[in-house]
């Protein structure tokens, strides 16, 4: 055998043997036999359970014969858009289309359709009449039920009618598939398997869901998109293994599409079974000449710790996709893991993460948890922390005090998210004081968001007063420590619930600050969250209350230039938005002033300055002088 890498040719094929394999896999992505890429986890999955499975990365949609590479397999096709959603991986939240793609041999762009698992699933279809095909992934998990598109700005079937897909495996995907595969392989049609858990279906007959929950139908939804907000809050509490129903949703012509409950989530076991698997760690050698694929920078030297999120943010579709209930790794399959990194040629002594959707997340939020899953009408964290909240650190201090020792290894950073809120409610301050004096990378990067108690509370984040004594607590340990190191804070405009009002609330917080962001995050309306119901429909799904919601680009384009005021290129939109906003106290000399008068208006007249410069005593700060102000 050449490489240990999965076949992606006859050629690969007839190396090792294989005549017809089980499974085809069809990728959005460049093939990257790493334990990030979700294509990567599924087929080793399936190869460890005894079945063969072959790789088509991005094939050319526009030639049927590229679905034909490998044959026609013996079990079914498999189909993911990739890591991401591809309208994601194609477009920035102003729809304008992005230069590169990271997961793309040198970062090219445009291997990928639009709505890839629609198309590549249509694409095997006119090619394969009746293979069976099951699409899973991101894209698939988000848009299992009728959803709104943000791009096309219309709301969508189910993508299982819209790919001609079988089934959708929804989630993380590895309990699913292989129940599918022992399924197909047992001589069971693909039409009769509606039994497994974390999958979705279609059916014109639903006599044998006994307690399932009827949503509203497809025709109803995209009549009235108040319908489509009840929906959703059904959909949202039923993500749970536990508590979760069977959701039925009704299309024309006598069709029904079935999610099944979520499957449970892995064990400690399971999940070090799944990361020991004999991953290449590395993107297939035909890249090589293309330089590999930029995706895995990021991830190549770091450590995924733990799946799913209790955090509960209305922005974020975790919930709807690794659900609410952790799921850990053992600290001897991650620090196996970690060896193997270290024996690579390139690594430099620096573990470049440790976490996952949340870092510090490393068990249950509460016990109760355990046996009778996550609460469906009630969050973790917010609007304040139950009371039943369990928070501990010691789990994830001990195995990062365990990487740190590791031989040849210099330092062990912490970058995925670490939610402040869930720190401040620790009582022991020994993880947040090692995580400042071991972990932080000279600044830490935090996600408050908004500070706007009326904003927050649309985001599913806690009142802006968490934050504000976390980020005291943060430099009041770094003085003790001796330290220099940072916050940088994540920011976002327009989410719904924020009007002008809120932005330049968050405005002259960052005045009072003395900073100004160099990036800030446009509310982007990704598939099945809260935030995009709200988006989309005008009403909170939560309550049924409305909400404002800002859609006119220009608006937003205003509420964004606030939250940079001091960018000269800005200055236009900051005026307009402060006028509009009967807001005039905020242009002027004052020291409270976000910017200063037009030149040549009645204002202005005090002192002529150029247009568009800001007040002398507000010249722009770095992140440093800031927090050296501060002390």
């Amino acid at each position: 055998m050449s490489n240990g890498f999965l076949p992606v040719s006859k050629a690969d094929m007839e190396e090792r043997g294989i005549s017809q394999l089980d499974f085809v896999y069809v990728i959005g992505d460049a093939y990257v036999d790493h334990p990030s890429f979700g294509h990567a986890i599924i087929s080793r999955v399936l190869e460890s359970h005894g079945y063969t499975v072959g790789i088509i990365s991005q094939p050319d949609w526009r030639r049927e014969e590229s679905i034909r590479e490998l044959g026609c397999p013996r079990l079914a096709f498999l189909v993911s858009a990739g890591n991401m959603d591809s309208m994601v991986n194609h477009y920035f939240v102003s729809k304008k289309r992005r230069p590169t793609d990271a997961y793309t041999p040198g970062g090219e762009r445009g291997k990928r359709p639009d709505h890839a698992t629609v198309v590549y699933g249509n694409l095997i279809r006119r090619s394969y009449k009746d293979i069976p095909i099951i699409i899973g992934g991101v894209e698939a998990s988000l848009r299992r039920l009728a959803h709104y598109d943000y791009w096309s700005d219309s709301f969508k079937r189910s993508i299982l009618l819209d790919a001609q897909a079988d089934l959708v495996s929804y989630g993380m995907g590895e309990l699913s598939i292989v129940a599918i595969a022992e399924a197909l392989d047992s001589g069971i049609a693909i039409k009769d398997i509606t039994f497994i858990p974390g999958t979705v279906y279609k059916t014109k007959d639903i006599s044998g869901i006994y307690q399932g929950l009827v949503l509203p139908s497809f025709e109803e939804m995209k009549a009235n998109p108040a319908r489509y907000a009840e929906s959703f809050r059904l959909q949202n509490e039923n993500t749970d293994s536990c508590t979760g129903n069977y959701l039925i949703e009704e299309y024309p012509r006598g069709i029904y599409v079935v999610q099944n409950p979520p499957s449970r989530p892995l064990t400690t076991e399971e999940m070090d079974r799944v990361y020991d698997l004999p991953y290449q760690r590395t993107w297939h050698p035909s890249y090589e000449k293309k330089g590999g694929v930029p995706a895995i920078a990021e991830i190549r030297f770091s450590l995924i710790s733990n799946r799913g999120c209790f955090g509960g943010c209305n922005f974020c579709a975790l919930t709807f996709h690794q659900g609410r209930t952790m799921q850990v790794r053992s600290h001897d399959s991650i620090v196996k893991e970690a060896e193997l990194m270290i024996e690579e040629d390139d690594f430099k002594g620096y573990i470049h993460d440790v976490g996952g959707p949340t870092a510090n997340f490393r068990h249950p939020s509460c016990q109760k948890q355990l046996t009778k899953g996550v609460c469906p009408k009630k969050q973790c964290l917010v609007p304040t922390p139950c009371k039943n909240l369990d928070v501990d650190h010691s789990d994830y201090l001990t195995l990062l005090r365990r990487l740190r020792k590791l031989p040849k290894v210099k330092k062990v950073f912490v970058r995925s998210g670490i939610r402040f809120d869930y720190l401040m409610q620790d009582k022991d301050d020994t993880f947040f004081r090692e995580l400042v004096e071991h972990h932080v990378s000279g600044q830490l990067k935090v996600a408050p968001e908004h500070v706007s108690d009326a904003v927050l509370a649309k985001m599913g984040k806690p009142e802006h007063t968490v934050y504000e004594g976390f980020t005291k607590k943060y430099y009041h340990i770094n003085e003790q420590l001796g330290k220099k190191q940072f916050l940088v804070p994540y920011l976002m405009s327009s989410h719904p619930g924020s009007t002008l009002k809120e932005a330049i609330e968050l405005a002259e917080y960052l005045r009072n600050l003395g900073y100004m962001p160099e990036q800030v995050q446009d509310f982007y309306p990704t598939p099945s969250t809260v935030s995009t119901v709200m988006y989309y429909t005008g009403i909170d799904p939560r309550d049924g209350k409305p909400v404002y919601v800002c859609r006119n680009p220009h608006e937003k384009a205003m509420q964004r230039a606030l939250i940079q005021y001091r960018n000269p290129k800005n200055y236009e939109l900051v005026y307009e938005a402060l006028m509009k906003a009967g807001r005039e106290d905020l242009i002027g000399f004052d020291k409270n002033c976000l910017i200063r008068p037009k030149a040549g208006t009645e204002r202005g007249k005090k002192k002529e300055i150029p247009k568009g410069m800001i007040p002398k005593r507000q010249k722009k700060k770095t992140i440093r002088n800031v927090h050296k102000k501060k002390k």
